[in-house]
């Protein structure tokens, strides 16, 4: 995010918007300052506006929302982990895989185990092209990739060097 944000300089009461999230520092990843400087900025509070009530500088802001952000994106990256470990459906995919034969594989895994995936195959390539980044370009699977389907039906994709 840039430091644009809200013409008005005031701030929304903090508190208010932790307690409303609820925001509980003994299980979260975040400090509480970096949850209070992510809450601001989600409201498009300024950088500088941010940093004028917190008595420090926009940079030191700007380090805070970056390490919150950094957080929340290892925090995701656990819970796929933690997802496609436990999945009960696992499915390799070797790198020179056509895109396009991902959904058979997985909808064939997933019958083999008893769990339904609901996902129609354009949705399904969509979220593995999408989980995968550039691993996949255009039909081509250019790195290995581990697709998981957990018991309740959740896709979890991750590259080789992630993976599973």
């Amino acid at each position: 995010m840039s430091d644009a944000g809200r013409d008005d300089e005031t701030v929304p009461d903090v508190d208010e918007l932790l307690d409303r999230a609820g925001f509980d520092p003994e299980t979260s990843v975040l400090t509480r300052r970096q949850a209070e400087v992510l809450a601001l900025r989600e409201r498009d509070v300024r950088q500088s506006t941010i940093a004028d009530s917190l008595g420090t500088s926009r940079a030191n802001v700007s380090s805070i929302e970056a390490s919150a952000r950094a957080n929340v994106e290892k925090a995701r990256e656990t819970v796929t982990f933690v997802d496609a470990l436990t999945a009960p459906v696992r499915v390799e995919v070797p790198a020179g895989s056509d895109l396009y034969d991902v959904p058979k594989q997985v909808y064939d895994a997933c019958d083999e185990a008893g769990v339904k995936v609901n996902q129609t195959a354009p949705d399904l390539m969509k979220i593995v092209s999408d989980a995968a980044g550039d691993a996949v370009e255009g039909r081509e699977i250019k790195e290995q990739l581990f697709v998981g389907v957990t018991s309740d039906g959740r896709v979890r994709v991750r590259r080789h060097a992630d993976g599973i």
